[in-house]
């Protein structure tokens, strides 16, 4: 059954798939845009298509349509990770997450593959940050339509010419052409009548996410080990390990995994480590009872969960189905297409450079429908690097290098 939001903006995307051959629904995270993507290809007169979306999204997606009695001759749901494997048959094709494909100068394979099988096809496009980083994101999304309203240049490089302030940057000690700075009010002009955006406060969403920070303290030795590592560029223990962070980069990589209690060593082979729980133990002790949800960042912080706290669930859909447990996700791969609505709480045990990241996962946990309070948490070490990634991304920026030499005066 749709609400009667979905059903106006169904209506609305039909007019605009018949009239320009993609419609691109920017609706918030948790106010259904796979309902209504699939009602409107419905209304539309498709009768095959791909659906393509994030990997743990590809259950869910299957229950809605099940749920929703919509019927068609044959719907598809793939990943990104096989396109490969799909030809250019469909009637229509409905992209989830779609700015996953907004890399550029260049574009991604997942770009590739996706514009060779929507050849001539209607597309509709699913996210709720069409253009998280930079409003050049959206060139690769429309190119991979034959009706894109940027088809009449050739590539990238030769829209960019008109679209976008090209400015210089140093990378590496070269000077190369930074393309970030997409001209917003120019593309928005020639795209802005493909677009139908809805937020959660227009859904009538009235549990918004509640966050916290939560502080713990590490043990003594992370924080010798983390200003040992800052100072001198390598750590050697007495067994020979070294952990090498000869450069900038690796220096920024190291301190944000060491901080929360695993590395990865470089010698005498490269391996993931977990040397303090500290973060594990307090998400037991802290949340004793509950049911939660948890995204962790590095390999290794999933071994530190699963050796405290036991039993987890991988699979979403059967943690939303049980009435009790927790559920651990890598934040890249859990972020995008999946609910979390049935958790007490999400717990972010370590935090992402990225913004996406940031706005996605914490959207996970609501719905329309919840009724209690839409809560995540944010397990940071006391002192350590997380609050100064958290300050960045909270601005919808990505935590480059520039801000951690800044910060840690690097």
């Amino acid at each position: 059954m749709l609400r009667d939001y979905q059903d106006m903006i169904s209506n609305q995307a039909v007019t605009i798939l018949q009239e320009h051959g993609l419609v691109y629904l920017a609706m918030e995270p948790r106010t259904g845009k796979t309902l209504t993507a699939f009602a409107t290809a419905q209304r539309y007169g498709a009768q095959t298509i791909l659906f393509v979306t994030k990997k743990k999204a590809k259950a869910d997606i299957m229950s809605q349509l099940q749920e929703s009695g919509l019927m068609f001759h044959s719907v598809d749901v793939t990943n990104y990770e096989q396109l490969h494997n799909f030809l250019c048959g469909y009637d229509l094709v409905i992209i989830d997450e779609a700015h996953v494909i907004a890399a550029f100068p260049t574009p991604s394979v997942r770009a590739k593959e996706l514009k060779r099988i929507c050849n001539g096809k209607p597309i509709i496009y699913l996210s709720g940050t069409p253009t998280p980083e930079s409003f050049s994101q959206l060139f690769h999304q429309m190119w991979v339509s034959s009706f894109s309203p940027f088809k009449a240049y050739k590539n990238f490089y030769a829209w960019a010419k008109d679209y976008v302030d090209i400015r210089q940057k140093y990378l590496y000690g070269k000077t190369i052409n930074d393309y970030s700075c997409g001209n917003q009010s120019l593309i928005e002009k020639d795209t802005n009548h493909l677009f139908i955006a809805y937020t959660q406060e227009e859904a009538g969403f009235t549990e918004l996410v509640k966050e916290t920070i939560l502080y713990v303290d590490m043990q003594p030795s992370t924080y010798k080990f983390c200003e040992r590592l800052r100072i001198d560029k390598i750590m050697t223990n007495k067994e020979g390990v070294s952990v090498l962070a000869d450069t900038s980069v690796k220096l920024m990589q190291k301190l944000h995994q060491a901080f929360s209690g695993t590395i990865i060593v470089d010698e005498p082979k490269v391996e993931a480590r977990v040397y303090d729980y500290t973060k594990a133990e307090y998400i037991r002790d802290r949340f004793a009872g509950q049911k939660i949800a948890i995204f962790y960042k590095f390999k290794a912080e999933a071994m530190a969960l699963r050796w405290v706290l036991g039993k987890v669930y991988d699979d979403p859909m059967e943690f939303n189905n049980a009435d009790s447990g927790v559920f651990i996700s890598q934040i890249v791969s859990g972020r995008e297409g999946i609910r979390l609505d049935t958790a007490d709480a999400l717990i972010m045990y370590n935090i992402d450079f990225s913004a996406t990241s940031y706005w996605q996962s914490r959207a996970r946990i609501q719905t329309k429908d919840r009724v209690k309070e839409a809560q995540l948490f944010w397990i940071f070490a006391r002192g350590g690097i997380e609050d100064k990634i958290y300050k960045a991304v909270m601005d919808k920026k990505d935590y480059t290098l520039a801000h951690f030499r800044k910060d840690f005066s690097v």
